[in-house]
């Protein structure tokens, strides 16, 4: 009996630090899950940016421990992965809103056409090659033209997104870009991809856009959409498998409450793709990674509850604004 009790003392205090240590309930927490629990979307980007892209992220998600992925509408595969997800109405895909066309030799336009949208495209009729140049160059009624044009290409192939998110940053690298983010997928009923929780690990790569995110963050939540407590993006820096995995490991082992979005690149890459990338061993890696039985031991010994864009929308029509 004094060692049920004592037990029960225990899980109260730890509720009740998850909960008060950043000075608010997580976002987990306020879509249903207890305090001290942690959720994971293992996050697949850019579908259909390849074919080999795209045969990456189906292993991942359909083989491997990977739960998300999101499309970059503008380039040349994705009708390649809309006919793969036609009959397949449960998984869980977004669109990768794109306003770059970061490689040398393979490269796409915006979707809104240069008419429609002169101040996205450089001196080849292609976005952007870099998120800089988005910055100085576009104008947000025209970014705001193009986010709407990727979506409703998207539709228009009876794709059903599950989120909304942001090829490179993009458009978190502006605050009037952001506003126009939010902005569509509010009207729209499409949940964002924004984060801010305890923001653990955004605090610790930029945490000057701290603040910015919780603003988006409270907006969308406010506007009956869901929101993160924290993205993962230190990945994009390890180059080798062995420093991956330790990596990974490491974060999964000392993962904080809440809802935390782990974003990866998984890419099997064929004869063609290093005419389009030199990225392709560190893309490959990020496959293997969620191919790997250690870092899914690693998952369940840590109690991580792994979840779905779709899974978080329904939790927050569930609860209300």
């Amino acid at each position: 009996m004094k060692r049920a009790i004592m037990m029960s003392v225990v899980a109260g205090c730890i509720a009740f630090v998850a909960t008060t240590a950043w000075g608010e309930p997580t976002y987990a927490e306020k879509l249903g899950w207890k305090p001290t629990d942690k959720v994971l979307i293992w996050h697949v980007d850019d579908a259909g940016m390849s074919h080999e892209s795209n045969v990456g992220t189906i292993k991942a998600m359909a083989e491997g421990m990977a739960t998300s992925t999101s499309i970059m509408m503008p380039c040349p595969w994705v009708s390649e992965y809309a006919h793969y997800v036609a009959d397949k109405p449960d998984l869980d895909y977004g669109l990768h809103l794109t306003l770059t066309s970061e490689w040398d030799n393979h490269r796409w336009g915006p979707v809104a056409g240069k008419p429609v949208a002169p101040t996205l495209v450089d001196e080849e009729g292609c976005l952007w090659d870099n998120v800089e140049l988005v910055v100085k160059n576009a104008d947000p009624d025209q970014v705001e033209k193009e986010i709407r044009a990727q979506v409703d290409r998207a539709l228009t192939m009876g794709l059903k997104p599950s989120h909304l998110d942001s090829h490179m940053g993009t458009l978190f690298a502006d605050p009037r870009f952001a506003e126009r983010y939010v902005k569509v997928g509010v009207e729209l009923g499409i949940p964002v991809l924004v984060a801010g929780g305890h923001m653990t690990n955004i605090l610790r790569e930029n945490g000057d856009i701290a603040e910015a995110a919780k603003m988006l963050s409270e907006a969308a939540w406010a506007a009956g959409l869901p929101a993160l407590d924290d993205i993962h993006t230190d990945g994009y820096g390890w180059t080798t498998y062995a420093e991956k995995k330790a990596g990974t490991l490491e974060f999964l082992r000392t993962m904080k409450p809440g809802i935390t979005e782990f974003i990866l690149h998984c890419t099997e890459p064929g004869d063609t793709f290093q005419f389009i990338s030199s990225s392709g061993p560190t893309r490959k890696a990020d496959l293997e990674l969620m191919l790997d039985p250690e870092v899914k031991k690693v998952v369940e010994e840590q109690g991580i509850i792994l979840t779905t864009w779709r899974e978080l929308k329904a939790r927050r029509d569930k609860v209300g604004k």
